[in-house]
Order: C-alpha cells, then sequence, then structure tokens
C-alpha cells in the first residue's frame, strides 16, 4: 500500500497570498501544475526560490545530458525516488543510453570528462570541503569553462531542494499524483 503523502497538495482555490498567486499564474499558463509544485505552495518563499532557479538553471551552459546523469548521481545519493524518476526520463529523452544511466546511478560516466562533473556534483552535495585546486583544474582539462563549473553547484542545489521537499512532503513515485 502507497505511503500518503505527508503535506497536501494545493490548487489556487485552496493556496492563499502569494501562492494563490503563483499557482494561478502557473495553471492559467500550463493548464496543471505538479505534485512537488503544488505542495511547495505552502510556503511562497520555497515555491518563488523553486521556480526562480529552476528557471534560471535551464540557462545552465553545461550541457543537459551531462546535467541529467548529475541530478540522477545527485537522487540516487539523496534517496527521492520520484526526482530519480523524472531525471532517469529526462535523460533518456535527450538520447543517453540505459548504460551510461546506470554508470549516472553509480556516480560516474565511461566519459572521462563526465565522470569529472558527476564526481564534482557529488562533493558538492556530500563534502563541498573536498573540493580542491586540482580537481577544479583537471575540470578546466577536460574543457570545462568557470561557467559550467558554477553550473555544476547550480544543478546540485535545485537536486537538494526537489528531493529534500519530496522527501518531506512524502512525495513518492507510488503516491504522485494521489491525495
Amino acid at each position: 500500500m502507497p505511503r500518503l503523502t505527508r503535506l497536501t497538495r494545493l490548487t489556487p482555490d485552496t493556496a492563499v497570498g502569494a501562492s494563490r498567486d503563483l499557482l494561478g499564474e502557473l495553471v492559467s499558463r500550463h493548464g496543471q501544475v505538479g505534485d512537488m509544485v503544488a505542495t511547495m505552495a505552502h510556503s511562497p518563499a520555497v515555491l518563488g526560490g523553486y521556480l526562480q532557479l529552476s528557471r534560471a538553471m535551464k540557462r545552465a551552459k553545461l550541457n543537459r545530458k551531462i546535467s541529467e546523469r548529475l541530478s540522477i548521481a545527485v537522487q540516487v545519493q539523496q534517496g527521492c525516488g520520484l526526482c530519480l524518476e523524472a531525471h532517469i526520463a529526462a535523460a533518456r529523452g535527450l538520447g543517453v543510453d540505459d548504460d551510461e544511466i546506470a554508470r549516472a546511478r553509480e556516480g560516474t560516466s565511461a566519459d572521462p570528462a563526465i565522470a569529472a562533473a558527476i564526481d564534482l556534483g557529488l562533493r558538492v552535495y556530500r563534502e563541498p570541503t573536498s573540493i580542491t585546486d586540482q580537481q577544479i583544474a583537471a575540470l578546466r582539462e577536460h574543457g570545462y569553462s568557470d561557467r559550467e563549473i558554477a553550473d555544476v553547484v547550480g544543478i546540485v542545489a535545485l537536486n537538494l531542494l526537489t528531493g529534500a521537499f519530496n522527501l518531506v512532503a512524502g512525495l513518492t513515485p507510488d503516491n504522485a499524483g494521489k491525495e
């Protein structure tokens, strides 16, 4: 039996204040919103911050195929099944093969440059103080710009927010879309 969510999903009719406005705008533009967004509406600060960071990361220079593999690696560590499923689906949609998805789940890649970016992201997630000057220099040798290295931090931050929120709210693949 699927676990029930811990926080309720809001709608533009049940949300109040700034959350009502944000949800109303999103629903009018997209027709509906996902469970995470609808649940985040309990806090207009969290919802607004998520929307701003999410929009900003869509402008990231880091290749999307790399960012999805990084997101998979982070979500395996964090344990958010809902996020993990979404990032695997997105990676497949971008043409990342199952072998590379399996490697991302293990925190690596067959491509040394991608493996280095994933390693940086996992260090940012687990222990940012462990990042060395040599690691950053190695990323540059693989062709990553300072902007792409900074994007790795942003991608990890976005994954930390979404995964942690879903885990606290009790949103899982089993109960998404069910109340």
